[in-house]
């Protein structure tokens, strides 16, 4: 599983990043969206590149995280959405309100593409219980459900939905992660965020939230290595 990559390098052309994920060699790859920084005139040619190498060498899904979903709906992003999109849906899956399944596993993976006024500052949006209903295909229940929800905050309302296991970033591990008490702060802006690495679960559903590979805008990382994450399945 890999986040919030945001256009960072590890190596030439990320070669060192891409050999790491070899010596893993997943059955798959999951992506929880923000690969490219989402700011006018940044490029997006770091992820596209990554993408499709990572796509040339094993199956990926990805969802949007809310720097994708801010440049695929603003004008003044021009088109890097579309350079993005249209640069990378050849060698992976991306699932945009959309979901796949895969035979071999019993596995449905569905990717949620979030809508702009949950990602808001300073205070979480309460999210209607039917808004995942209306916006997710329906939830398969002879599989075992796997959501990419870019946003770790509304675990609890994706655990509702029916997602036995989601995989999440955003948070970037809260930048400076403190003993005892966690990571500091989110790009929400928000002290202590609950839900901020690792594993968490509610209720026999399960998270796992990736502290991301790379920064934007506040590039600190104290206590918080960039993140690569390996997810064992059973049943």
């Amino acid at each position: 599983m890999i986040s919030d990559l945001h256009n960072a390098e590890f190596g030439k052309d990320n070669e060192k990043l891409i050999s790491c994920i070899e010596k893993i060699n997943p059955d798959f790859i999951l992506v929880a969206g923000d690969i490219i920084v989402g700011k006018p005139g940044l490029t997006v040619d770091i992820g596209i590149h990554f993408l499709n190498e990572l796509g040339k060498r094993f199956p990926v899904y990805m969802g949007k995280g809310n720097h994708e979903m801010r440049v695929s709906i603003y004008e003044k992003y021009g088109d890097m959405w579309n350079r993005l999109y249209e640069g990378t849906k050849d060698n992976i899956t991306w699932l945009i309100n959309e979901s796949v399944h895969l035979d071999e596993y019993n596995v449905t993976i569905y990717g949620l593409d979030m809508k702009t006024e949950y990602y808001r500052r300073f205070k979480k949006l309460d999210m209607d219980e039917e808004y995942l209903l209306n916006e997710l295909p329906p939830i398969s229940r002879s599989d075992y459900n796997i959501l990419i929800g870019h946003d770790p905050d509304y675990f609890e309302e994706y655990s509702r939905w029916g997602a036995d296991l989601t995989v999440s970033g955003h948070v970037h591990g809260g930048l400076v992660i403190l003993p005892f008490l966690g990571g500091v702060i989110s790009p929400m802006i928000r002290l202590f965020p609950k839900y901020y690495k690792g594993l968490y679960s509610c209720d026999g559903h399960n998270m796992i939230v990736c502290a991301g590979l790379g920064l934007h805008t506040i590039r600190i990382r104290v206590n918080n290595e960039p993140d690569l994450v390996t997810i064992n399945l059973s049943r």
